[in-house]
């Protein structure tokens, strides 16, 4: 178990730089900020009346967003005030996850922990994954991946007037692949940008955080619908 371990650590010493990894920490802290500022907002939904999910939440997000891709990093001067506006983002993000949340509860309250291990181990592993790869491995999915969000875009518009099943299923899985995919492709991006000389690790934090909110609602939702599928069936 020692020398595996060791032959581990050793794995990621060889394949990145002392400043990648410094960077990387502060963008894993950043994540860890943000989801916890995620978890705060969604309590805030389901525990209280001070603030909703809706339009004003939202426009909320909206604004915090434009509000960080505005602002400048100079050099870290303004890291504060930005880590500021990537947490006012991240808590609305998690207001909007609130009605999702509430049916879920009513479902099966376990399915949240069961999605957010889920979500943890599969975002943990692909990091790891593009982390090891060879340098550059898996950037050559920048256009794939982004094909495959048009086109899953034009299949949700489609459903919208058909309302077929099978759209909406392959919607689902497809989307929680490309989430996945994109694990990938943003940690390398994001070492590669460190290398480059790019020290933003408060924007780079935010591409995480949003591959990590995409795959925890798909399996939110897939989960609920195991569920319910399997109580019908017993009924």
């Amino acid at each position: 178990m020692a020398p595996t371990l060791t032959s581990f650590i050793n794995s990621f010493e060889n394949r990145l730089e002392p400043p990648v990894r410094q960077h990387l920490k502060n963008v894993y802290a950043c994540l860890t900020m943000s989801t916890m500022a995620a978890a705060v907002g969604a309590s805030v939904h389901l525990f209280t009346e001070i603030l909703q999910a809706g339009f004003i939440s939202a426009i909320g997000a909206l604004i915090f967003f434009a509000l960080l891709m505005s602002t400048p990093d100079d050099d870290g001067k303004k890291l504060q005030l930005r880590v500021g506006y990537l947490l006012g983002f991240a808590g609305l993000s998690g207001v909007g996850l609130g009605p999702l949340l509430e049916h879920v509860i009513l479902v099966d309250p376990s399915i949240i922990i069961t999605a957010l291990v889920g979500t943890s181990l599969v975002f943990v592993s692909f990091s790891i994954c593009a982390m090891l790869a060879d340098r550059g491995y898996w950037l050559y999915l920048g256009g794939t991946l982004l094909t495959m969000l048009n086109t899953l875009m034009i299949m949700a518009l489609a459903n919208i007037f058909f309302g077929s099943v099978i759209l909406y299923q392959a919607n689902l899985y497809l989307g929680l692949l490309l989430m996945c995919g994109f694990v990938l492709y943003d940690t390398q991006l994001i070492i590669e940008k460190r290398r480059n000389g790019n020290k933003d690790f408060v924007t780079h934090s935010l591409d995480l955080f949003v591959d990590f909110i995409g795959i925890f609602r798909r399996l939110l939702v897939i989960l609920t619908n195991k569920e319910e599928s399997q109580r019908k069936r017993r009924n």
